[in-house]
Order: C-alpha cells, then structure tokens, then sequence
C-alpha cells in the first residue's frame, strides 16, 4: 500500500481530519520509528509487530559471481520486522 492510498483510507475512516493533518501524523510517526532506530532502540507496535536492527558481521571471504574476485563487505547493520501474532492471524485467514 502506498502513502497516498494510506492517506485516503485514513480519510474515509475520519472525514473530520484534514487531509494534511493525515499527513503530519504519518510524518511524525515515521520520524519516530526512524530516530529509534538510529539509536539502536527497538520498535514495538502491540498487535501489529516489532522493528529492530541486527548488525551483520564483517565478511571477507564474499565474492562477486560475474568476476569471482573476492570482496570486502564491512560491518553493516540491516532492518528485520517481526510480525504480531495477531498479524499473522489475520494474514493466514
């Protein structure tokens, strides 16, 4: 779903919100989630799921598959999401 279809659902749902305070509100809750994940915090959101952040180690041994040479990957850190059980619930339905 995009933001724009967001946006209108929230609207119908609400007719007596402004349509820009939509938008504030889903700034405002994105930043959030954002800023706690730039500080290593984890996100819970009850009945819906769980964001956090794992670092990947190092890696020397990778290797590019059209060249075969070996690469350098440095420590990173990727966005995992774990979904309610609530969620899966209503998903598996």
């Amino acid at each position: 779903m995009s933001r724009k279809k967001l946006i209108e659902q929230l609207k119908k749902k609400n007719p007596q919100i402004n349509q820009s305070e939509i938008e504030k509100l889903l700034d405002i809750f994105s930043e959030s989630i954002h800023n706690s994940l730039k500080n290593k915090d984890n996100v819970e959101i009850r009945g819906f799921g769980s964001f956090y952040s794992k670092i990947l180690k190092e890696n020397f041994n990778a290797r590019n598959p059209s060249t075969n040479d070996l690469i350098y990957k440095p420590d990173r850190i990727k966005l995992r999401f774990r979904p309610s059980k609530n969620l899966k619930k209503i998903i598996n339905k």
